[in-house]
Protein backbone atom coordinates (compact mmCIF):
# COMPACT_ATOMS: atom_id res chain seq x y z
CA UNK A 1 0.00 0.00 0.00
CA UNK A 2 2.83 2.48 0.65
CA UNK A 3 4.31 1.79 -2.85
CA UNK A 4 0.92 2.54 -4.69
CA UNK A 5 0.81 5.60 -2.44
CA UNK A 6 4.03 6.51 -3.46
CA UNK A 7 3.71 5.85 -7.53
CA UNK A 8 0.23 8.13 -7.26
CA UNK A 9 1.88 11.11 -5.39
CA UNK A 10 4.83 10.33 -7.84
CA UNK A 11 2.62 10.70 -10.51
CA UNK A 12 1.06 14.23 -9.36
CA UNK A 13 4.76 15.25 -8.83
CA UNK A 14 5.38 15.17 -12.50
CA UNK A 15 2.64 16.55 -13.54
CA UNK A 16 3.26 19.37 -11.24
CA UNK A 17 6.69 19.59 -12.11
CA UNK A 18 6.02 20.14 -15.74
CA UNK A 19 4.99 24.26 -14.48
CA UNK A 20 8.42 24.56 -13.58
CA UNK A 21 8.49 28.29 -12.45
CA UNK A 22 4.70 27.80 -10.86
CA UNK A 23 6.50 24.74 -9.21
CA UNK A 24 9.56 26.55 -7.91
CA UNK A 25 7.12 29.93 -6.88
CA UNK A 26 4.99 27.47 -4.86
CA UNK A 27 7.76 25.88 -2.95
CA UNK A 28 8.88 29.58 -2.18
CA UNK A 29 5.60 30.46 -1.27
CA UNK A 30 5.55 27.30 1.02
CA UNK A 31 8.82 28.33 2.84
CA UNK A 32 7.61 31.63 3.81
CA UNK A 33 4.08 30.88 5.19
CA UNK A 34 6.09 28.69 7.48
CA UNK A 35 8.53 31.56 8.04
CA UNK A 36 5.42 33.74 9.07
CA UNK A 37 4.42 31.71 12.32
CA UNK A 38 8.23 31.73 13.77
CA UNK A 39 8.26 35.46 13.07
CA UNK A 40 5.00 35.54 15.37
CA UNK A 41 7.18 33.75 17.73
CA UNK A 42 10.04 35.80 17.50
CA UNK A 43 8.08 39.03 17.73
CA UNK A 44 6.67 37.49 21.01
CA UNK A 45 9.89 37.62 22.50
CA UNK A 46 11.36 40.96 20.83
CA UNK A 47 9.28 42.31 23.83
CA UNK A 48 9.48 39.85 26.17
CA UNK A 49 12.25 37.37 27.70
CA UNK A 50 10.08 34.31 28.23
CA UNK A 51 6.43 33.10 27.70
CA UNK A 52 4.69 31.27 30.23
CA UNK A 53 7.96 30.47 32.28
CA UNK A 54 9.64 29.05 28.97
CA UNK A 55 12.39 30.78 26.76
CA UNK A 56 12.70 31.71 22.88
CA UNK A 57 14.35 28.41 22.35
CA UNK A 58 12.32 26.28 24.17
CA UNK A 59 9.44 27.40 22.76
CA UNK A 60 11.09 26.78 19.13
CA UNK A 61 11.66 23.57 20.24
CA UNK A 62 7.81 23.19 20.93
CA UNK A 63 6.96 24.73 18.05
CA UNK A 64 9.62 23.09 15.49
CA UNK A 65 8.04 19.16 16.72
CA UNK A 66 4.74 20.00 16.29
CA UNK A 67 5.19 21.72 13.04
CA UNK A 68 7.24 18.56 11.52
CA UNK A 69 4.72 16.18 12.76
CA UNK A 70 1.88 18.93 11.22
CA UNK A 71 3.48 19.23 7.97
CA UNK A 72 4.38 15.64 7.22
CA UNK A 73 1.21 14.94 7.14
CA UNK A 74 -0.59 18.27 5.70
CA UNK A 75 1.78 17.17 2.44
CA UNK A 76 0.76 13.59 2.88
CA UNK A 77 -2.57 12.98 3.95
CA UNK A 78 -4.30 15.97 3.79
CA UNK A 79 -6.27 15.61 0.75
CA UNK A 80 -8.58 13.79 2.88
CA UNK A 81 -10.69 16.44 4.11
CA UNK A 82 -11.92 16.89 0.10
CA UNK A 83 -13.96 13.49 0.86
CA UNK A 84 -16.74 15.86 1.09
CA UNK A 85 -16.09 17.35 -2.43
CA UNK A 86 -16.06 13.63 -4.25
CA UNK A 87 -19.03 12.92 -2.36
CA UNK A 88 -21.19 15.46 -3.85
CA UNK A 89 -19.61 15.03 -6.66
CA UNK A 90 -19.94 11.23 -7.24
CA UNK A 91 -16.32 10.71 -7.50
CA UNK A 92 -16.24 8.70 -4.56
CA UNK A 93 -17.67 5.89 -6.12
CA UNK A 94 -14.42 5.72 -8.64
CA UNK A 95 -11.83 5.28 -5.78
CA UNK A 96 -14.10 2.06 -3.98
CA UNK A 97 -14.31 0.13 -6.85
CA UNK A 98 -10.56 -0.14 -7.64
CA UNK A 99 -8.01 -2.55 -5.68
CA UNK A 100 -6.14 -0.62 -3.69
CA UNK A 101 -7.85 1.39 -0.21
CA UNK A 102 -10.25 3.98 -0.58
CA UNK A 103 -8.06 5.77 2.07
CA UNK A 104 -4.61 5.44 0.32
CA UNK A 105 -6.52 6.70 -2.99
CA UNK A 106 -7.90 9.92 -1.75
CA UNK A 107 -4.58 10.60 0.58
CA UNK A 108 -2.72 10.89 -2.65
CA UNK A 109 -4.92 12.44 -4.95
CA UNK A 110 -3.53 15.54 -6.21
CA UNK A 111 -0.96 15.79 -4.07
CA UNK A 112 1.13 18.44 -3.63
CA UNK A 113 4.51 17.96 -3.45
CA UNK A 114 5.46 21.76 -3.43
CA UNK A 115 4.03 21.70 0.87
CA UNK A 116 7.68 19.85 0.83
CA UNK A 117 8.83 23.22 1.57
CA UNK A 118 6.72 23.94 5.06
CA UNK A 119 8.59 20.52 5.94
CA UNK A 120 12.06 21.59 5.09
CA UNK A 121 10.72 25.11 7.34
CA UNK A 122 10.32 22.93 10.15
CA UNK A 123 13.08 20.72 10.24
CA UNK A 124 15.47 24.03 10.26
CA UNK A 125 13.79 25.39 13.05
CA UNK A 126 13.76 22.07 14.98
CA UNK A 127 17.29 22.15 14.52
CA UNK A 128 17.98 25.43 15.25
CA UNK A 129 16.48 24.91 18.51
CA UNK A 130 18.11 21.83 19.63
CA UNK A 131 21.95 22.96 18.60
CA UNK A 132 20.86 26.49 20.81
CA UNK A 133 19.27 24.11 23.82
CA UNK A 134 21.95 21.80 24.20
CA UNK A 135 19.75 19.18 25.46
CA UNK A 136 20.80 16.24 27.88
CA UNK A 137 21.45 13.10 24.80
CA UNK A 138 19.75 11.08 27.92
CA UNK A 139 16.87 12.38 27.36
CA UNK A 140 17.00 13.80 23.68
CA UNK A 141 16.22 10.04 22.83
CA UNK A 142 12.78 10.83 22.93
CA UNK A 143 12.14 13.69 20.05
CA UNK A 144 11.83 10.97 16.85
CA UNK A 145 9.48 9.11 19.11
CA UNK A 146 7.42 12.44 20.09
CA UNK A 147 7.45 13.47 15.99
CA UNK A 148 6.49 10.11 15.05
CA UNK A 149 3.57 10.17 17.89
CA UNK A 150 3.00 13.62 16.40
CA UNK A 151 2.67 12.55 12.77
CA UNK A 152 0.37 9.31 13.95
CA UNK A 153 -1.94 11.69 15.78
CA UNK A 154 -2.06 14.19 13.24
CA UNK A 155 -3.05 11.79 10.96
CA UNK A 156 -5.69 10.20 12.98
CA UNK A 157 -7.08 13.60 13.36
CA UNK A 158 -7.38 13.95 9.46
CA UNK A 159 -9.01 10.17 8.75
CA UNK A 160 -11.84 11.40 11.52
CA UNK A 161 -12.08 14.63 9.78
CA UNK A 162 -12.28 12.74 6.75
CA UNK A 163 -14.67 10.27 8.47
CA UNK A 164 -17.10 13.18 9.70
CA UNK A 165 -17.61 13.99 6.36
CA UNK A 166 -19.36 10.98 5.00
CA UNK A 167 -22.57 12.44 7.63
CA UNK A 168 -21.24 16.52 7.28
CA UNK A 169 -20.76 16.67 3.17
CA UNK A 170 -21.63 20.09 3.71
CA UNK A 171 -19.42 21.47 6.59
CA UNK A 172 -15.74 20.86 5.88
CA UNK A 173 -14.50 23.88 8.06
CA UNK A 174 -15.94 22.08 10.87
CA UNK A 175 -13.64 19.39 10.16
CA UNK A 176 -10.78 21.71 9.23
CA UNK A 177 -10.76 22.29 12.96
CA UNK A 178 -9.83 18.80 13.69
CA UNK A 179 -6.51 19.41 11.73
CA UNK A 180 -5.60 22.95 10.93
CA UNK A 181 -7.45 24.09 14.18
CA UNK A 182 -5.97 21.63 16.75
CA UNK A 183 -2.10 22.53 15.22
CA UNK A 184 -2.61 26.31 15.97
CA UNK A 185 -2.96 25.30 19.57
CA UNK A 186 0.40 23.17 19.84
CA UNK A 187 2.58 25.62 18.64
CA UNK A 188 3.30 27.42 21.66
CA UNK A 189 3.52 25.83 25.24
CA UNK A 190 0.11 24.84 26.66
CA UNK A 191 0.63 26.42 30.14
CA UNK A 192 -0.01 29.71 28.20
CA UNK A 193 -4.46 28.05 27.84
CA UNK A 194 -6.39 27.61 30.75
CA UNK A 195 -6.48 24.38 32.67
CA UNK A 196 -9.99 23.12 31.34
CA UNK A 197 -9.12 23.64 27.73
CA UNK A 198 -5.14 21.52 28.53
CA UNK A 199 -7.61 19.17 30.08
CA UNK A 200 -9.24 18.36 27.61
CA UNK A 201 -6.95 18.05 25.00
CA UNK A 202 -4.82 15.50 26.93
CA UNK A 203 -7.43 13.40 28.14
CA UNK A 204 -9.78 13.90 25.36
CA UNK A 205 -8.28 14.54 22.47
CA UNK A 206 -4.42 13.95 22.94
CA UNK A 207 -3.02 16.73 21.52
CA UNK A 208 -0.84 17.10 24.48
CA UNK A 209 1.64 14.20 23.65
CA UNK A 210 2.04 15.63 20.31
CA UNK A 211 5.05 17.91 22.05
CA UNK A 212 3.82 19.12 25.25
CA UNK A 213 4.24 16.19 27.83
CA UNK A 214 6.77 14.75 25.81
CA UNK A 215 8.40 17.71 25.05
CA UNK A 216 8.50 18.13 29.34
CA UNK A 217 10.59 15.14 29.97
CA UNK A 218 13.38 16.57 26.69
CA UNK A 219 13.54 19.58 28.04
CA UNK A 220 13.86 18.56 31.93
CA UNK A 221 10.71 20.52 33.26
CA UNK A 222 7.78 19.54 35.40
CA UNK A 223 4.16 19.72 34.40
CA UNK A 224 2.83 23.29 35.28
CA UNK A 225 -0.75 21.93 35.49
CA UNK A 226 0.96 19.00 37.88
CA UNK A 227 -0.02 15.43 35.87
CA UNK A 228 2.42 12.84 37.05
CA UNK A 229 5.85 12.13 35.51
CA UNK A 230 4.30 8.96 33.52
CA UNK A 231 2.35 10.65 31.50
CA UNK A 232 5.36 12.45 30.25
CA UNK A 233 5.43 8.63 28.12
CA UNK A 234 2.54 7.77 27.11
CA UNK A 235 2.46 9.36 23.85
CA UNK A 236 2.49 6.40 21.52
CA UNK A 237 0.01 4.60 23.33
CA UNK A 238 -2.16 7.92 23.01
CA UNK A 239 -1.56 8.05 19.57
CA UNK A 240 -2.37 3.94 18.85
CA UNK A 241 -5.74 4.77 20.74
CA UNK A 242 -6.55 7.82 18.60
CA UNK A 243 -5.39 5.54 15.12
CA UNK A 244 -7.77 2.90 16.30
CA UNK A 245 -10.41 4.99 16.88
CA UNK A 246 -9.98 7.30 13.57
CA UNK A 247 -9.66 3.57 11.62
CA UNK A 248 -13.13 2.36 12.93
CA UNK A 249 -14.62 5.94 11.97
CA UNK A 250 -13.19 5.49 8.68
CA UNK A 251 -14.63 2.23 8.17
CA UNK A 252 -18.12 3.01 9.34
CA UNK A 253 -18.17 5.92 6.48
CA UNK A 254 -17.20 3.74 4.22
CA UNK A 255 -19.75 1.07 5.02
CA UNK A 256 -22.91 3.47 5.60
CA UNK A 257 -21.88 5.80 1.95
CA UNK A 258 -24.61 5.28 -0.31
CA UNK A 259 -23.62 6.32 -3.93
CA UNK A 260 -24.93 8.44 -5.90
CA UNK A 261 -25.53 6.95 -8.55
CA UNK A 262 -23.03 8.65 -11.16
Amino acid sequence: MVRTYFLLAWTWTRAAASYRASFILMLVFGLATGAMDVAAILVVFANTDALAGFTREEVLFLYGTSSLAFTVCDTFVSNLDRISQHIKAGTLDTFLIRPVPAWIQIAADRFVPTRIGRVVQAVAVLAYAVAALGLDWRRAWMIPVMIVTGIVIFAALWTLAGALQFALTDAPEVANSFTYGTYQLNQYPLSIYARDLVRGITYALPLAFVNWQPGLFVLGRDDPFGTPGFMRFLGPAAALVLALAAAAAWRQGIRHYRSTGS
